[in-house]
């Protein structure tokens, strides 16, 4: 992989963006300087003239419709701030992005302003479905043995990974890590959702891959949007919330380690963090970092976790999960917290609504409200809802309710 030549091996002994001042893993940490200069200050610990002549890719977390400042999207003053500090170090930047299944690459660009971004700046938009896939194999693999990789990947000589830090209801985080994933081809990125349970793992499968994915994937330097992330529901359902800070490092793994704790959790908490710095991809020992300035967690300030049990977030509702990605999660997340308490007038009275998104059901009891093209199979059972997700709106519809589309806007 040309991408991440040096890296496949599992080790992280080639990173071409070295910090000035020091021979450790090292992390810096600005804040209280606003979306850009956050970004541009804590770059400035890193020399970037190994970039000079250079394909750059950013890779944001832009794979959804979502505006900025919503904490869904990284911010646009982030890529501008990433985007200005490559092109003063003489590289030709582009930035890149492999959407959820129903968003449109360029129409997600333009709504959360990364477009307007590139336009100023010249630089090219990429939409990483557009080619056909690479097979990339994952030696070591636990619940992964072959990725399908959008070819940029592997084409630009510098990947940077530019997440904005949120929470996220089946990982905990989604830092620059996972924020790797959206370089998996269309529809691959669901299969890691689906994937049986590992063996001999009390781990997610779903944590799992996402380590196993690490192995190959790592990106040559994380650059944290933290202006405004999510806490609770992330990675789309949540509350935005502004911590305005930014994190860089060339570990991965020690930058999400940073940004955990700045979000005041552990990142041994994270599986995939945890699991993937037991197999020596990364660092998420804090103290075996460098990490500046020294007064770096004045600027923590804990975000509101994910709900354990979404059944005892909104109570008096059954909800039937199984195998279902983070896109149907996050609709049926927005269609309860809008229609909750008034779904129950579409039902009848003496039956407690049942909900059921994923793929994995046996079966569903008769009168199940079935949401998402997963559950296709048991339409004659209640009320099916297509879609890829279906949104809030045309569930609410088809249980009789009355909604505008604008209610599926972040």
């Amino acid at each position: 992989m040309r991408a991440a030549r040096g890296l496949d091996s599992g080790m992280l002994s080639d990173r071409p963006f070295r910090d000035l001042n020091s021979s450790q893993p090292s992390v810096h940490v600005a804040a209280g300087q606003g979306g850009y200069a956050n970004i541009r200050a804590a770059l400035n610990g890193f020399d970037l003239s190994a970039a000079r002549g250079k394909k750059v890719l950013l890779k944001p977390n832009a794979g959804r419709m979502a505006a900025a400042g919503s904490g869904i999207v990284t911010g646009p003053e982030a890529v501008a701030a990433a985007a200005d500090a490559f092109l003063e170090a003489g590289a030709e930047v582009a930035v890149g992005e492999s959407p959820i299944l129903g968003v449109r690459t360029m129409d997600a660009f333009e709504q959360c302003g990364i477009a307007a971004v590139a336009r100023e700046r010249k630089l090219t938009l990429i939409d990483l479905d557009a080619r056909p896939f690479v097979p990339v194999p994952v030696p070591g693999g636990r619940a992964i043995g072959e990725l399908r990789v959008c070819p940029e990947i592997m084409e630009y000589d510098f990947v940077i990974s530019l997440p904005v830090m949120k929470m996220h209801m089946h990982t905990g985080v989604t830092l620059s890590v996972k924020n790797m994933k959206g370089c998996l081809w269309r529809r691959s990125k669901v299969d890691l959702h689906m994937l049986p349970p590992v063996e001999g793992s009390a781990d997610k499968s779903l944590d799992i891959a996402i380590a196993d994915m690490s192995g190959v994937l790592r990106p040559h330097l994380a650059v944290i949007d933290g202006y405004i992330g999510m806490e609770g529901l992330g990675p789309s359902a949540g509350t935005p919330r502004k911590l305005d800070a930014a994190v860089v490092s060339a570990d991965p793994f020690a930058a999400d380690a940073v940004a955990c704790r700045l979000m005041g959790l552990s990142a041994r908490e994270v599986p995939h963090l945890r699991i993937g710095a037991e197999r020596g991809y990364g660092l998420i020992d804090l103290d075996r970092m460098s990490i500046s300035p020294d007064n770096w967690m004045d600027y923590a300030s804990p975000f509101e976790r994910p709900p354990r049990d979404l059944a005892l977030e909104f109570p008096g509702i059954t909800i039937l999960d199984r195998n279902s990605c983070s896109s149907c999660q996050s609709t049926l997340l927005l269609f309860l917290r809008r229609y909750g308490e008034k779904i129950f007038d579409y039902f009848p009275k003496e039956l407690q609504p049942v909900i059921a998104i994923g793929k994995g059901h046996d079966e569903v009891p008769r009168g199940t409200l079935c949401l998402g093209n997963c559950t296709a199979r048991h339409r004659s059972q209640g009320i099916f809802v297509p879609g890829c997700p279906p949104v809030a709106s045309a569930i609410f519809k088809a249980i009789g309710g009355d909604a505008d589309r604008e209610d599926d806007e972040v």
